[in-house]
């Protein structure tokens, strides 16, 4: 025990890593506030679960249509730069909801152009940020790198949405104006980072864009692992519904929701913690498949209740079982990875992660406003346990992985 702490110590020496650990914290809480706000907002004014569904369409178009060059300029450009742009990005998304709140948003547009800016600016943050962390540690230091990122992440997640929540008490105007605060602070941390850039950067070729995707389907493993994450989640993603279930189900209100937004994250930096002290070393694709497994039978539970603390029960398994796949999905991604190309491999990442993000969230609204809130819940925890079995019959390389690959640095 003694030693693994020693290793979390010499990980903070770093000053780069910290000051960058720092900004993701801040801005994970900018974000997790900011869903709380635009959830409840939204809701209020449409009353329909479809228009849930279409904040994460909005998001996710933006989003795919740049992270693929965003990751091909976090691998030609200084990655500490490509990511001050992404957060500033996100500051004009808050500073919009901010403008619109203040003189009072009576349909739901301004809320979809404001998180369009909101998923442009993901593109560039998500694959930057996933390739800085293996050039600001040791390899040797790289697993419990990911799980303190982790928990950090998700302590965030913890805090943000219940800030949220009580914050909007005040009104909106208090989330946004807060938002777009610690984006500003998270930025600066991040300019005080010395430059990040890979040793080889070559030049710009539209061609080489399609890198990473050429890299990822010659991985068996790496598809495996990111599509499984893809599907799992657009399927059981139940959060884009939680509005309606704190408001016509558990009655609770903002703060509850709040509270509901919070559970996922308590059970997540609860696993993230306890990876960061015993990181997996043997069996890792039985670790990945049982975890989104229990992702799905989480799902289900909490659709089938009406019992605000079963509920928040569920939510907590469901946090942490999520988090034991994205540690192993995300060490996975990086070790087998070239650095000269990382960028543009975790833009393919991002692409599949914010596909079950955004594409669940339009999933879940659409489902519950076909079928009821409750079935389309219920249906994504089932259809989750397929998918779970389909991918261990076709990529059983993963299924059978037992350690994870040696860091590639060129």
């Amino acid at each position: 025990m003694q030693q693994r702490l020693e290793n979390l110590r010499e990980i903070l020496r770093h000053l780069d890593y910290t000051r960058y650990a720092a900004a993701r914290f801040l801005a994970t809480l900018s974000w997790q506030m900011l869903a709380v706000a635009v959830g409840w907002q939204t809701y209020a004014v449409t009353h329909d679960p479809l228009a849930l569904g279409l904040v994460g369409l909005v998001q996710f178009v933006p989003f795919f249509l740049l992270v693929l060059p965003a990751g091909q300029i976090a691998d030609l450009a200084d990655r500490r730069l490509v990511l001050i742009g992404a957060y500033a990005c996100e500051a004009i998304s808050a500073s919009v909801l901010f403008w619109f709140s203040w003189y009072g948003i009576v349909t739901a547009w301004p809320i979809f152009v404001a998180m369009a800016f909101f998923g442009a600016g993901r593109a560039f943050w998500m694959p930057t940020g996933q390739a800085m962390t293996p050039s600001l540690v040791p390899p040797a230091l790289f697993p419990r790198a990911v799980a303190l990122n982790s928990t950090l992440y998700q302590t965030a997640g913890i805090t943000g949405p219940a800030l949220g929540g009580f914050l909007y008490l005040l009104g909106p105007t208090a989330v946004y104006g807060t938002s777009v605060v610690l984006l500003l602070v998270a930025a600066f941390l991040i300019l005080r980072m010395r430059p990040v850039k890979t040793a080889n950067p070559g030049k710009w070729q539209l061609s080489d864009t399609l890198d990473g995707l050429r890299f990822v389907l010659r991985k068996r493993t790496v598809l495996g692992a990111i599509s499984l994450d893809l599907f799992a989640v657009m399927f059981g993603g139940a959060t884009a519904l939680l509005p309606i279930f704190a408001a016509d189900v558990l009655h609770v209100g903002p703060v509850g929701l709040g509270v509901l937004r919070t559970a996922p994250g308590i059970g997540a930096v609860a696993m993230a913690g306890w990876l960061a002290l015993h990181p997996i070393e043997r069996h890792v694709g039985r670790w990945m498949f049982t975890g989104v497994a229990l992702f799905g039978c989480a799902t289900l539970v909490f659709g089938a209740s009406t019992t605000v603390w079963i509920s928040l029960a569920a939510l907590c398994v469901l946090g942490a079982s999520d988090m034991v796949s994205i540690y192993v999905r995300h060490l996975l991604v990086q070790l087998e990875t070239p650095d000269e190309i990382r960028g543009r491999v975790s833009a393919v990442s991002s692409i599949f992660i914010g596909s079950s993000n955004e594409l669940g969230e339009f999933e879940s609204g659409v489902t519950a406003k076909w079928i009821g809130l409750v079935p389309a819940v219920l249906f994504g925890g089932a259809m989750t346990l397929v998918v779970v079995a389909g991918f261990m019959r076709v990529f059983p390389e993963l299924r059978n992985m037992d350690r994870f690959p040696t860091a590639r640095r060129s």
